[in-house]
């Protein structure tokens, strides 16, 4: 008896129902074998045991499908098994929002980040106790309560300025107590942890040193909050598995920080990656800040960059000032002066404390003739 389309349509039908049954058992079985792997440390994906479930596939392959076929169909499977495995790592991460209910607001002296938005402004890297005078004196008026500096400065070149190193640091320091500011630098190496903190209210990691996992450990072992930029060319999870190896030291005071990413896009240093935002909002409970001068590499545009970046719910910016960027030893181009500085508050439309917004106190003045060296 010739067997209907229909009653084979209804066979079909059961085989699907069943291999989807056997799909999901498997992808239990693919939760359980995760937490044997996460207790006793081996790595989620491992080549060589997919090779020999392959190879055993194909030598109990009855037909009619072909053994490419065969290996096709498992490796998609296998691929589908290592995503979930990542999915469920990654919901279980410290930094995750599960992990946590509420945004967590870090405490910074007398200021904090994590409610409304805050600026974290200051010259691309310490250059003279006068320039940190002038530069502290100007943001404090404005109402900015971070105070941004770099001491040790990681260059492209081995001959650009790499920054005065622990005088910096103590200048830093200084114009912050006089006026009242939390201080942000960067740290490089493991071995100046120690030092930096001593000096400085935030610990910066750099782009370049997202992926310096030794140095990750070591401000996870201090109190100290740590603001981590994300890498050039790094994804969103990388970036939040960067803040885990923080995080999992003990330290939870951290900041993340969208820097731009390196893209084909020539008109911009970097490409400022504006989904990055809401993305890393809705999978962490860190608060998420913006550095539009890294992202642009420009003046002309921080002010759009700014707003576009709260309007997608950051926590803050950070912006470079100096005094004078026409003379400053790194990063001229996309260093405000003050004026400009004010202006761009303006353009933002914040609310400021402390004294009246007054961008006129800020004309531009006629920089000063730095002396060559040597």
């Amino acid at each position: 008896m010739d067997t209907s389309l229909g009653d084979l349509r209804a066979e079909l039908h059961k085989i699907n129902h069943s291999i989807l049954d056997l799909l999901c058992r498997r992808a239990q079985l693919v939760t359980e074998v995760l937490a044997v792997k996460e207790k006793e440390d081996i790595p989620l994906y491992v080549p060589e045991r997919e090779r020999e479930m392959l190879d055993d596939l194909a030598r109990q392959n009855p037909g009619p499908f072909s053994d490419d076929t065969v290996r096709h169909l498992f490796r998609e499977i296998f691929r589908a098994s290592v995503s979930l495995m990542e999915q469920k790592k990654i919901e279980t991460l410290r930094v995750s929002r599960d992990s946590h209910g509420a945004d967590r607001v870090i405490s910074v002296g007398r200021h904090e980040i994590g409610r409304g938005p805050v600026i974290i402004a200051g010259p691309c890297a310490v250059e003279s106790a006068e320039q940190m005078e002038e530069v502290g004196r100007g943001l404090s008026r404005l109402g900015v309560r971070f105070l941004r500096g770099g001491a040790f400065k990681p260059r492209s070149s081995p001959y650009s300025f790499q920054g005065l190193g622990e005088p910096a640091l103590r200048l830093l320091r200084d114009t912050g107590e006089r006026h009242g500011m939390a201080t942000v630098t960067e740290v490089m190496d493991t071995r100046a942890v120690g030092l930096v903190s001593e000096h400085c209210d935030i610990l910066q990691i750099g782009a370049r040193n997202m992926y310096n996992y030794d140095l990750l450990r070591e401000v996870g072992r201090t109190r100290k909050p740590v603001l981590l930029k994300r890498g050039i060319s790094a994804t969103i999870d990388e970036f939040l598995w960067a803040a885990e190896y923080v995080v999992s030291g003990g330290n939870e005071d951290v900041i993340l920080c969208e820097r731009g990413i390196r893209t084909f896009e020539t008109q911009t240093r970097n490409t400022l990656d504006i989904s990055a935002v809401p993305i890393l909002r809705k999978a962490s409970f860190l608060p998420v800040i913006v550095d539009v001068s890294h992202a642009a590499g420009r003046k002309d545009i921080l002010a759009p960059l700014g707003r576009a970046a709260l309007a997608a719910g950051a926590n803050g910016l950070m912006v470079e000032v100096h005094p004078f960027p026409a003379v400053a030893r790194s990063d001229s181009q996309q260093q405000l002066d003050l004026h400009e500085f004010a202006r761009f508050l303006g353009e933002l439309a914040l609310e400021r404390t402390g004294t009246p917004f007054a961008p006129e106190a800020f004309a531009p003045r006629a920089a000063p003739v730095r002396q060559l060296e040597g």
